[in-house]
């Protein structure tokens, strides 16, 4: 399971994603494991699980497991198997004991123990990777984790960097995992294990003390799996007579992975860990619900939820206007009382509300429920339909009816999304684009500028790592060119990646990162406390105090603002206020940050953290997949000792070119910008009202006529 953990909530959850098999695994007879334990209040008799792959039931199980995990195991029907991606799929149906209300249906759940949850396949062939197309059959480890074990000699030797960095990214898009992680050591072989990949790269004369090499590598390039003889694990090899020829090696599996600049993808690569591949929308278009993974369903329940993925451009700006649509297809019986709501929520956040007013049920055909784009950000977006449903039985609740009698509900895959026409422009710096997409290193036409302070095995770690995962939201790798010094980069999108003490204080200063900070950041231990911090801590309790009301007055009318006319006081400006400059707290382990080159022509993005160590923790926890959707403003830190990830919003940004000029995209653009920048609008209309009444007047005065 490529998840850390894996809940299953309310009364009806689904996850679907794809498992990557090699054809003796796909060929062998299998077996699918699973441990789960439940809340206390979920009633056996009528919650059920229900595995299914390649969408065919191959088991169900009672929901009853409350007081341990449990394991089921279920045979995999034989020829049901393929080679390469099966479609896996957990479906939970839950029901409270005794409580029939909505809010009962929040206690529901089921927990799914990923280390306790595999395939299993009988045969020692189905282990062994006859063709280097099985590194898409890597898997996960127990906690839901991919790792890439980088075995080169010659590490640090110069030339080596630029064709291990590229392998890394096209291991990275192969796998497709979602938790993927990159080390590098240079003299002894990591232990086997799964979802854990060796992989051997050097010369023979470099790899002689750790692996025999065959014969073939001394004249050719060769890019293979092979076995240890001492210790008898499968390791990807790739060695050559020199480091050109390794290059060339690397070539025959990383190319199949290039794609043009200019080729346009239709999908954001997701089904790994939630299928289907979320279809990527470059303008107004509509897609039924049966192509985004969501099927037909009836529901006796109080509370149904749906989700599916779309993904937008990294130049999408329209999140202050506009509004998508929703053309729902479902209905309702007559038990249904008026006061049930269907809520479209749009990555986590309610984005449109539609009452249920008409009693004696009904039926809608593309009924529009039209959804505010606000909560959109490039990359890949989640949509979620939830239903809740309120009859006169549940308000009764009488014994032995909380399981519910046949369907109130149904929702129908002829239902449909549509994206309408958006402003696309880049925006620099938006670090939600780089995380989204790979923006704009993904978009480089040549080869992008890499900055590393020093090439030793954690901060190189620490680059492959996060180039790989950029190169899996770009859905290519991506060409970097590493710069012997900062004056090589010039005015050019470039990366920066080292610790604070290395980093250049110019390119420190341009992003508006406090130079001090590079003798001063010095994480902590979670029990210490600087004295720096005592102090805000004081002056933010004196503010209370002393200013607490009027504070509070002031919170309340910009709440207000808010909540009433969408409003925000940093839209009643003319020009927005300077970049502050930025001080890491100790409590940070590691920052991301982005901005402008000295030009203001280029997008610079850093990468730093205190010590190469800390470098390398925080790129491993920053690229799991639960945290790098929350990247995103300007500045993006993490905190090893507490978890906790803290954005610094864009201040001030400019606009970059993406799309060739049109009328109507930039009428889009105004649109979105005045929507965000409410005084200059009322300015612009009252500025054009005066203009229309002196030009109506100055007409009057000539064409018209005295009286």
């Amino acid at each position: 399971m490529p998840f850390a953990k894996l809940g299953l909530d309310g009364e009806y959850d689904r996850r679907s994603w794809s498992v990557y098999l090699t054809p003796e695994q796909a060929a062998a007879q299998a077996t699918f494991n699973f441990s789960y334990q439940n809340a206390i209040v979920v009633a056996p008799e009528s919650s059920q699980f229900a595995i299914l792959i390649n969408n065919r039931v191959i088991g169900q199980q009672p929901v009853g497991s409350p007081d341990g995990s449990s394991t089921v195991s279920f045979s995999v029907p034989p020829r049901l198997l393929q080679p390469g991606a099966n479609l896996l799929t957990i479906e939970a149906t839950q029901r409270h004991r005794t409580d029939c209300s909505v809010q009962s249906t929040y206690e529901l759940w089921s927990d799914i123990d990923p280390a306790q949850t595999y395939l299993t396949f009988v045969g020692e062939e189905t282990a062994k990777f006859s063709s280097t197309d099985a590194i898409r059959a890597i898997g996960v480890d127990g906690a839901g984790q991919t790792a890439f074990n980088f075995v080169v000699p010659a590490l640090e030797q110069p030339g080596t960097t630029k064709p291990l960095l590229r392998l890394a990214q096209g291991l990275s898009i192969l796998s497709g995992m979602p938790n993927q992680t990159v080390s590098f050591t240079t003299n002894s072989l990591p232990a086997s294990s799964p979802g854990r990949m060796t992989v051997v790269v050097g010369t023979p004369s470099e790899l002689q003390p750790l692996f025999a090499v065959p014969v073939a590598a001394q004249t050719a390039p060769l890019a293979t799996f092979a076995t240890d003889p001492r210790s008898g694990q499968t390791v990807l090899l790739i060695t050559g007579p020199s480091w050109p020829a390794i290059s060339t090696a690397i070539e025959t599996i990383v190319s199949t992975t290039d794609r043009a600049v200019t080729v346009r993808r239709d999908a954001l690569a997701t089904q790994r860990w939630t299928a289907p591949d979320a279809p990527l929308i470059f303008s107004d278009r509509t897609i039924a619900f049966s192509q985004l993974g969501v099927k037909s369903t009836e529901f006796s329940g109080r509370r149904f939820r749906t989700t599916f993925n779309i993904a937008v451009p990294a130049d999408f700006y329209a999140n202050a206007y506009g509004e998508a649509t929703v053309l729902l297809d479902a209905a309702y019986t007559q038990s249904v009382l008026p006061g049930s709501q269907i809520d479209v929520y749009v990555n986590g956040n309610i984005a449109s509300t539609l009452p249920i007013t008409a009693k004696g049920g009904g039926i809608y055909r593309h009924l529009p429920i039209r959804v505010t784009m606000r909560h959109f950000k490039p990359g890949l977006n989640s949509v979620s339909i939830e239903t809740i449903l309120r009859t006169e039985e549940d308000n009764v609740c009488v014994p032995g009816t909380a399981a519910g009698a046949g369907p109130r509900f149904a929702l129908f895959d002829t239902s449909e999304f549509r994206m309408p026409d958006f402003a696309r422009v880049g925006q620099r710096p938006n670090l939600a684009a780089l995380a989204g997409t790979g923006y704009p290193y993904s978009r480089a036409a040549s080869p992008t500028p890499l900055f590393i302070d020093r090439v030793d095995a954690d901060t190189l770690s620490a680059t492959a790592t996060l180039l790989g995962q950029m190169a899996l939201m770009a859905g290519r790798p991506l060409d970097v060119e590493p710069a012997a010094s900062p004056g090589a980069i010039g005015e050019r999108d470039a990366i920066f990646i080292g610790s604070i003490s290395q980093m250049p204080q110019a390119v420190l200063s341009q992003l508006n990162i406090a130079t001090t900070s590079q003798a001063t950041w010095r994480p902590l231990a979670a029990t210490q406390t600087t004295p720096s911090e005592t102090n805000v801590m004081f002056d933010e309790w004196r503010s209370r105090v002393s200013g607490g009301v009027w504070q509070g007055q002031i919170t309340s009318f910009q709440e207000w603002l808010r909540r009433n006319f969408d409003i925000s006081l940093s839209s009643l400006q003319f020009v927005p206020g300077a970049e502050k400059v930025f001080t890491p707290s100790n409590t940070n382990s590691f920052m991301i940050a982005q901005g402008a080159s000295t030009s203001g022509d280029a997008t610079w993005t850093v990468v730093t953290a205190p010590s190469a160590k800390d470098l390398r923790e925080g790129a491993n926890a920053m690229t799991a997949q639960q945290n790098w959707p929350l990247i995103a403003g300007h500045v993006t830190t993490y905190s090893a000792a507490t978890g906790k990830i803290d954005t610094v919003p864009v201040t001030r940004f400019d606009f970059v070119k993406t799309e060739t000029w049109t009328l109507a995209n930039y009428r889009l653009i105004a649109a979105n910008w005045l929507s965000t920048n409410v005084l200059s609008y009322a300015v612009l209309l009252v500025v054009l009202s005066l203009l229309i009444g002196v030009a109506t007047a100055g007409m009057l005065g000539r064409l018209g006529r005295r009286e």
